[in-house]
């Protein structure tokens, strides 16, 4: 697989703990006038630190972020550990609405605001994931090519998935997922099933 979704460390690092199953995001600069869309149904997950500040985390995911900063590769290399599944995409238009997920990711609620507020309009997608850890991790060069504001990239190589293991039980997904689909159905508009 090469398909690869750009996100913070420290959140991939919460996806792959399975502390969270969902990634906010509105869009990076190099997707144009169309915002952010799901372009793969499966793809990897893409550790990076661009963007990333550790007090933009809740206080568990600072503490989090001191833990594992030590073990991230040098800034030349790029850590590939975990496959995702989009299981469900909302476009969520409310603020209120969004800070109902509050309990659900790590991210601190200025962030989210910010992102919710930046751009033409103000609104934020909500991406749930099954998260997988790979048999084996695969270390690989940061290329330029990866680098930019923009959630999708395409790796140099291929990275096998076979074997990879769900980090959640199919119950304990199933449960987060649950409480996640309450929050969202009456107030978001739902783009992926």
């Amino acid at each position: 697989m090469r398909h690869a979704f750009k996100e913070w460390a420290i959140v991939v690092d919460a996806l792959g703990r399975g502390d969270q199953i969902l990634i906010l995001r509105k869009g990076g600069i190099a997707e144009g006038r169309d915002g952010f869309r799901v372009d793969h149904q499966n793809f990897l997950l893409f550790p990076t630190l661009y963007h990333q500040q550790r007090e933009c985390v809740t206080p568990g995911g600072q503490v989090r972020f001191d833990e594992v900063q030590a073990s991230w590769p040098p800034p030349t290399r790029v850590r590939v550990e975990y496959v995702a599944s989009a299981a469900g995409w909302w476009k969520v238009g409310s603020l209120h609405d969004v800070r109902q997920l509050r309990e659900q990711h790590i991210w601190k609620d200025e962030v989210i605001e910010q992102r919710f507020s930046w751009g033409r309009e103000e609104a934020i997608y909500v991406l749930a994931l099954r998260v997988a850890r790979l048999k084996e991790p695969r270390e690989m060069p940061l290329l330029p090519t990866y680098g930019g504001c923009k959630s999708w990239v395409q790796l140099a190589e291929d990275v096998p998935v076979g074997g990879a293991r769900p980090v959640l039980s199919d119950g304990a997904f199933a449960r987060k997922m649950g409480d996640l689909i309450r929050r969202l159905e009456p107030v978001g508009t739902r783009v992926v099933s």
